[in-house]
């Protein structure tokens, strides 16, 4: 097993972080932000061409990729859910997309690019953790990412539960210098026996160990604000996906499932066209000691264009 045994510096940098006096003068050592793209937003390219799809992303100028999976060490349950899902995205490889992690990680240095995070799912989190660790660990990433959670969340108790959950990933993680992040969805600000789940889970996790990325779009399809929330919980937060809308979107339901998700795809558009204030999130993310800021317009339907347009209007707005 090749375990890392770098925990102790990491977590003395955080501890440093989180003594100063100030984040305004952590924000500071990000005016020169890395822009990434999370490679969900065109999943038809990287499933045909991940070479040429690294390659492009490197030349428009970003510097980091977020990987999705399924990958060859998921868990076979992942993979069958994936099957299912597979023929309405048009797509049909899992990652690396016919190519060994070994493979990837060439590809990522021939084309200057790093993958300091991963969307991963709970079935190989709970059934195949050691093994997808030894892994990643090729990639050099630094966080594994749990993009939703898909399963029984109707009451407080099925938090209280995830969040031990998610401590103990994190703990085992540490051993690998990974931290264990979760994605918010939306469903996690509907209110449960007088509590909002996302400020339970932020509250109660061990910040040690589990981290969070913040999904502009599915925050505010919720009603919620990321910029008040990147303000309460700073340091909490260390990704940010990065998209826009073409009108304000809000769920019809509790958005727990994925045809609540998907009722918002048409009005997604690349960040920086749309109506939310995307230059104030990023501001205020870079401010609370957001690391990672990755464009994830979800399938975008044009996905050369969304790439090149919204690097663009990124950079405009960092």
């Amino acid at each position: 097993m090749n375990r890392r045994k770098a925990l102790k510096k990491g977590l003395l940098g955080v501890g440093a972080l989180a003594m100063s006096p100030s984040l305004k003068s952590f924000s500071t050592l990000l005016n020169n932000t890395t822009l990434g793209v999370q490679l969900f937003t065109i999943p038809k390219m990287v499933d045909t061409d991940l070479k040429g799809s690294l390659q492009l992303i490197s030349e428009l100028g970003y510097q980091e990729v977020e990987f999705f999976g399924p990958y060859p060490f998921s868990v076979q349950s992942a993979k069958d859910s994936w099957n299912q899902i597979k023929p309405m995205l048009g797509i049909t490889n899992d990652a690396f997309y016919g190519n060994t992690i070994e493979e990837t990680a060439g590809l990522l240095k021939d084309f200057n690019l790093k993958s300091p995070s991963m969307h991963t799912d709970m079935d190989t989190l709970r059934h195949g953790l050691e093994k997808m660790l030894d892994e990643v660990s090729k990639l050099d990433t630094k966080y594994l990412v749990l993009p939703a959670i898909q399963e029984e969340k109707s009451s407080l108790d099925n938090y209280k539960r995830f969040v031990e959950e998610f401590n103990s990933f994190g703990e085992k993680m540490a051993a690998y210098n990974i931290q264990f992040v979760y994605h918010n969805h939306g469903y996690e600000h509907m209110e449960l026996d007088g509590k909002i789940p996302m400020n339970f889970l932020l509250e109660n996790v061990n910040s040690e160990f589990v981290k969070f990325e913040l999904d502009i779009f599915w925050m505010q399809a919720a009603g919620a604000n990321p910029i008040d929330y990147l303000k309460k919980y700073p340091l909490s937060y260390k990704a940010l996906h990065i998209k826009d809308a073409t009108k304000e979107f809000r769920f019809k339901g509790d958005g727990q499932t994925p045809d609540h998700w998907m009722a918002g795809f048409p009005l997604m558009s690349d960040p920086g066209d749309g109506v939310y204030d995307i230059k104030g999130i990023i501001a205020q993310a870079k401010a609370s000691g957001v690391e990672h800021f990755f464009l994830e317009r979800d399938i975008a339907p044009e996905p050369e264009k969304t790439l090149k347009n919204s690097y663009k209007n990124l950079r405009e707005l960092i």
